[in-house]
């Protein structure tokens, strides 16, 4: 009996997958544990093996498609069965046809009628003619009249030009359709969403790009310079950056505290750590455990802001930057404040591991109350960490430079590390967040005494 291979769905966000390439061909024998595809989300990649053993009679989804989880992908079964019921684009086309046909009937008038239509009832829109059924009709279908060709009198677009353009333009989200008119150039943009969609994020870039490009008076000759796509991890950081930029009130705080102790510590746990069995403790996962120990004392920042209320949580759910080959990874160490520094070391190093493997689960890079960034073996001395919006803050961590101070009338030098803490100004003052930085300072200042309580 034919058993169809659905997309499997990858954590509890996770809406669709891109299929990146298949192992097997239509008419290929397959036994359970072949490998039939491999897939992926924005941030991570899968394999997905058969199940059964057969024939894979027919693959609906080619290499680069977005298809939507728990949707049949492929069939297997025997030889000679019959399949069809099982093609969800077969399904969708006949949704399409439905839908045409109603608007056939809806007008028993033929098409030709809109010629007949007087001049002075024609809709504009710029220098754009159409006629006032085609407009309507292009408002019931959620497609935007602009990209339709005009094949009636005078150049202006009619009902049929809007039913061609239903059948092969570009769709859009319902909050794109309302936002594409402070586009002037429709044409330019490029969808990113699922099934090919136009989400509010291309109308944004593209308002950018434009931007950009009127900005831009310098001029490249042919051959000095290379395109390349982006890569859809590179796609999600971008739209997550822009989001964040362009939603919230950000600002940051610099502050820096004497790290004189911690790589002392550093040192003790180095010597010790076969007879202890403790994990190789890194200067990042200190300041984890450090954040993870002030921030219930400080709710406003282990929060999420949701424009119409804020949401405190009672543990913290701690999110760490982790940068891989494929790009920024951001995993969460749930319930952090309620573990000891060797096992947030010892999480830590799996979820990096994961990482930069390409097979952390999507559940894991989502739910952080608050984020941690750490550029300090970079050398980097200060910068302007950007939110994970709805979380309400996110801490940099920098390098370590030597720094005078007057101690019993004399200048010495120590060790000063600095620490930006970047907030949500809509969520908290400036008062608060400096209050949670000294309250860290002092805490990092005095590790050891902190860990003998």
């Amino acid at each position: 009996m034919a058993m169809p291979v659905i997309m499997p769905k990858q954590g509890q966000t996770v809406e669709s997958c891109i299929i990146t390439k298949w192992h097997k061909k239509k008419g290929d024998k397959v036994e359970v544990g072949d490998l039939l595809f491999s897939y992926e989300t924005d941030k991570a990649s899968f394999d997905e093996e058969a199940k059964v053993s057969g024939v894979l009679l027919d693959i609906f989804f080619e290499e680069g498609e977005e298809v939507p989880v728990l949707t049949n992908v492929c069939v297997i079964g025997e030889p000679g069965e019959n399949v069809e019921k099982f093609n969800p684009k077969a399904s969708l086309e006949s949704k399409k046809d439905e839908v045409l046909n109603l608007q056939a009937s809806d007008h028993e008038a033929p098409i030709e009628t809109e010629e007949k239509i007087p001049n002075t009832s024609l809709q504009t829109e710029g220098k754009l003619k159409i006629s006032p059924r085609a407009k309507n009709l292009a408002e019931k279908l959620n497609v935007d009249f602009r990209f339709a060709r005009p094949s009636g009198p005078d150049g202006r677009i009619i009902e049929r030009d809007i039913l061609k353009l239903f059948e092969s333009g570009p769709v859009f989200t319902s909050a794109a359709k309302q936002k594409v008119k402070e586009i002037k150039d429709a044409q330019i943009l490029e969808p990113t969403g699922i099934g090919g969609r136009i989400t509010t994020f291309d109308i944004e870039r593209a308002k950018q790009e434009s931007y950009v490009s009127k900005t831009s008076e310098v001029s490249v000759p042919d051959g000095e310079y290379e395109d390349v796509p982006l890569s859809n991890i590179r796609k999600a950081i971008a739209k997550a950056m822009y989001l964040s930029l362009t939603t919230t009130a950000q600002l940051t705080l610099h502050t820096s505290f004497d790290a004189t102790k911690v790589p002392e510590f550093r040192k003790k746990v180095k010597e010790n750590r076969e007879k202890l069995g403790l994990e190789d403790i890194t200067i990042n996962d200190i300041i984890l455990f450090a954040v993870s120990r002030v921030l219930p004392k400080h709710k406003l920042l282990n929060s999420h802001f949701l424009d119409d209320k804020t949401r405190y949580f009672k543990n913290v759910y701690l999110g760490f930057a982790v940068d891989t080959e494929r790009g920024l990874m951001v995993p969460t160490i749930f319930n952090c404040n309620q573990k000891s520094l060797s096992q947030i070391s010892k999480k830590a190093k799996e979820l990096i591991s994961l990482c930069k493997k390409g097979t952390i689960s999507p559940d894991l890079l989502k739910g952080a109350t608050f984020t941690v960034t750490n550029l300090e073996s970079f050398g980097i001395e200060s910068f302007t960490p950007v939110l994970n919006p709805p979380q309400t803050g996110i801490l940099g961590v920098n390098t370590i430079v030597q720094r005078p101070k007057e101690e019993d009338g004399h200048i010495k030098f120590y060790p000063a590390m600095g620490l930006s803490l970047t907030f949500d100004h809509r969520a908290l003052d400036g008062a608060d967040a400096a209050r949670f930085l000294k309250d860290l300072k002092e805490l990092l200042e005095n590790f050891d005494l902190f860990l003998a309580l």
